[in-house]
């Protein structure tokens, strides 16, 4: 990728780096802090708008807010003669939820005119593919149509379609019609698209296929020369995409030694997502003997029981690390239901704020922090460790990214933290990313 190119991403939830490292995440987008990730030497930074977490109206204003301070900082370091050519990705879940194209929309309107943009989907790691533009999520090793998973069901983003031009049909309400999106399909990739690339012009709808990373390389290969030749393109994707247009090295620090990162042998580990794969996970991760399960009752985080409840939790952590154990902190698994979506945001954001008083109140002497879900990664990242910016170390396990709090923190200087996405990996693979971190394998 030439060197005055960078690729700037809005993550809808901090799980978008999962794939990549030696970079920047932004938990503030004013101008100033952009200007800075533009003049880093990686070729990506990501802006953690944790869209995901709102609702259409506040993330609409949001995403403006971050899409204007991008515009100024790129006309201030242009004024100075410093031209960047920017790549721009919204970052969003591999399994079609989140706000399109309410996000797309904003970022065509405010950052354009763009060619095309791409719907990209795919996400290897964890097990998303998109074949004959139909997505996919990998289920016990076998393909099942995203619709007719659980994520469809969502109470917020649920959707009725896995053919993706059908998708985008339903979520644009009709304005883009299945039959004028423009599908890559595998055979195209294998035969070749600068062609139908350079034809692309105003903001024409795409859908790229991907089973592998080798798929997503040949796609961002002819994607790069078509900028190259003064293309302008916007992408909808999950994270596989970055490493394919991004072209890292492999990871300073490979996964099975990151313990070396660990400031000591016991940590604490929050749990937030309710996906069926994490109670599996947590189920399995509790079996370890190294672990105290600590459990928040979410029906008590707010009101007059929040507090006590606060002070037990607390007393529990304590008793936990006197006794040489990880303690895991995790909601009750009880799904709740909600009259509509509002109610279901609005209660998550309860919880969450509850989960961050606590991380707020860690002992400093943690050795490491690993947590689990998107959402409550980036509270615990904007909120609870209170961070404007940190480093992508790289990836602890397919999938889950490890940060570093900066040296000058105030209470956990040089402190790893994991990210570790609700819906990724197998059923023991959070016992496993404790053990590594911890240094029991």
């Amino acid at each position: 990728m030439p060197p005055n190119t960078k690729i700037i991403v809005l993550d809808d939830d901090p799980t978008g780096c999962q794939t990549v490292h030696s970079c920047l995440l932004l938990m503030q987008w004013n101008v100033e802090t952009i200007r800075s990730a533009l003049l880093d030497r990686a070729p990506l930074f990501f802006i953690l708008t944790n869209t995901r977490g709102m609702g259409p109206d506040q993330a609409a204003a949001l995403v403006l807010d971050v899409c204007r301070n991008i515009r100024t900082a790129l006309d201030q370091l242009r004024a100075e003669g410093i031209s960047i050519r920017a790549l721009f990705v919204s970052r969003s879940d591999s399994t079609l939820r989140g706000h399109y194209p309410i996000e797309t929309d904003i970022m065509a309107a405010e950052l354009g005119p763009f060619d095309a943009h791409f719907l990209v989907p795919a996400f290897f790691e964890g097990g998303r593919i998109t074949r004959d533009s139909h997505h996919y999520v990998m289920v016990e090793g076998a393909p099942v149509p995203a619709h007719e998973t659980e994520f469809a069901r969502d109470a917020v983003f649920g959707y009725r379609h896995s053919y993706l031009p059908d998708y985008v049909e339903e979520k644009t309400k009709g304005r883009i019609r299945a039959d004028d999106v423009i599908r890559f399909t595998l055979a195209d990739l294998g035969a070749g698209t600068e062609a139908r690339l350079r034809g692309l012009s105003g903001n024409a709808c795409c859908v790229v296929d991907a089973v592998q990373q080798s798929d997503l390389d040949r796609f961002s290969e002819t994607v790069l020369h078509a900028v190259d030749e003064g293309k302008r393109f916007l992408f909808r994707s999950a994270a596989s995409l970055l490493t394919s247009l991004a072209h890292l090295p492999p990871q300073p620090v490979p996964a099975w030694a990151m313990s070396s990162y660990a400031l000591a042998a016991t940590g604490i580990i929050i749990v937030g997502s309710h996906v069926r794969k994490t109670t599996l996970q947590l189920a399995a991760l509790l079996a370890e003997p190294n672990v105290r399960g600590i459990e928040v009752n979410v029906d008590l985080c707010q009101g007059n029981h929040g507090p006590a409840q606060r002070q037990t939790l607390q007393q529990e952590i304590a008793a936990a690390r006197r006794d040489g154990k990880t303690a895991v902190i995790y909601t009750s698994r009880t799904e709740r239901q909600f009259a509509d979506s509002a109610q279901r945001l609005a209660f998550g954001a309860a919880v969450s704020a509850f989960l961050m008083d606590i991380i707020r109140d860690l002992p400093a002497d943690v050795g490491f922090l690993i947590s689990k879900g998107g959402i409550t990664s980036n509270d615990t990242l904007s909120t609870g460790l209170n961070l404007k910016t940190c480093e992508v170390l790289g990836q602890i396990l397919p999938g889950c990214s490890m940060i570093r709090c900066p040296e000058d923190h105030p209470r956990h200087p040089n402190m790893p933290v994991i990210i570790f996405p609700g819906n990724v990996g197998d059923a023991n693979a959070l016992k496993v990313v404790f053990q590594r971190i911890a240094g029991l394998v």
